[in-house]
């Protein structure tokens, strides 16, 4: 027999995935319901934090590639 615990996230996540299709859903509802207009937020797209991040340089304005300070790290520690 399995256990329910085991099973739980097997359901929970499509629910946690479909709750801001259903809040933008009931909000244009209620919106539409008050004769005004909805519109969904633009959303930001998820930033990787395993990137390199891109400065710009003050003088030239080229860009040099960074590693996060995560990689940084580990790299100092192998060389010690």
């Amino acid at each position: 027999m399995v256990c329910l615990a085991c099973l739980l996230p097997l359901f929970l996540i499509p629910v946690v995935n479909a709750l801001p299709l259903l809040v933008h859903f009931i909000l244009g509802k209620v919106y539409r319901l008050f004769g005004w207009e909805y519109r969904k937020p633009e959303r930001v797209p998820p930033a990787c934090p395993y990137k390199p991040v891109k400065e710009k340089d003050t003088q030239g304005g080229s860009e040099k590639h960074t590693k996060p300070e995560s990689q940084k790290v580990s790299e100092n520690e192998k060389q010690e």
